[in-house]
């Protein structure tokens, strides 16, 4: 019987090196195998002594069972992740994986190290728009059906949260952005803030304040994260400049 390895998951951040966490960058330098979305690893640090193992974005749970299958032979495994791998991320793949799965899997140890969501990432370009209560919602219907989407966001909607909206877009679902922002605005206020962040830490970043009566002029894709302000959430006018977005810790006029 081989000996045991190991299976680390990554979070890379949303794009730019800068935002790899030392702890982060040392499991990839330690790993044998590296396992991820082609376009991930590219984003990986390379290292000479390590194979890669590339797929395709929609096989996640066949992604983390090769992962796991080569730990179980000795390798030690990193399945690298965009974002912070437990966000809507390879985290949970693992773990769906492993429930129920081959019996030599349980003896692997597995850890996670986290990375900067695309939801901080926009935030801290902002300002603090995620200062008062938050959340985050997924619009893809790849793995939940449509009606409990719009279930949960209507009720953040009701509920005044800051709404960051992962997955907005696709060529597949051109539709669904559209119909979540027709809702919010049935909800929230026609100036309510509304930021589309795209790439965030690329070189190909762009980020767009704007208000939700003006969403539909605002093109989006999927990597675009979506966010949408709460009733308190304000901007703070600059020179030439985007305007700083801010939600306030106290709600209303409770201090």
């Amino acid at each position: 019987m081989s000996a045991l390895g190991s299976l680390v998951v990554v979070g890379l951040g949303p794009g730019t090196a800068e935002w790899l966490t030392p702890a982060a960058a040392d499991a990839l330098a330690r790993a044998t195998d590296l396992v991820g979305y082609g376009p991930y690893l590219d984003r990986a640090p390379a290292h000479a002594h390590q194979h890669r193992h590339a797929s395709d974005n929609r096989v996640e749970v066949e992604r983390a069972a090769l992962a796991l299958d080569l730990a179980a032979q000795g390798k030690h495994v990193a399945v690298v992740s965009g974002g912070d791998p437990g966000v809507f991320a390879m985290a949970a793949a693992v773990f769906e994986a492993l429930d129920g799965g081959k019996a030599a899997w349980q003896r692997i140890p597995i850890t996670v190290e986290p990375g900067i969501t695309a939801m901080l990432g926009a935030a801290a370009r902002l300002g603090a728009p995620l200062g008062g209560d938050f959340c985050a919602i997924s619009l893809s219907d790849n793995l939940k059906p449509w009606d409990v989407i719009v279930h949960r966001l209507t009720a953040a909607l009701s509920a005044d949260f800051v709404i960051s909206l992962y997955n907005p877009i696709s060529s597949a679902r051109p539709w669904q952005l559209g119909e979540a922002l027709t809702l919010a605005g049935t909800i929230r206020a026609a100036d309510t803030p509304l930021i589309f962040a795209r790439a965030v830490g690329r070189p190909n970043e762009s980020i767009t304040v704007t208000t939700l009566d003006q969403a539909a002029a605002i093109p989006a894709d999927m990597s675009t994260l979506v966010m949408i302000g709460a009733s308190t959430t304000k901007l703070i006018a600059r020179t030439n400049a985007r305007p700083y977005v801010y939600t306030p810790r106290y709600y209303g006029a409770w201090r």
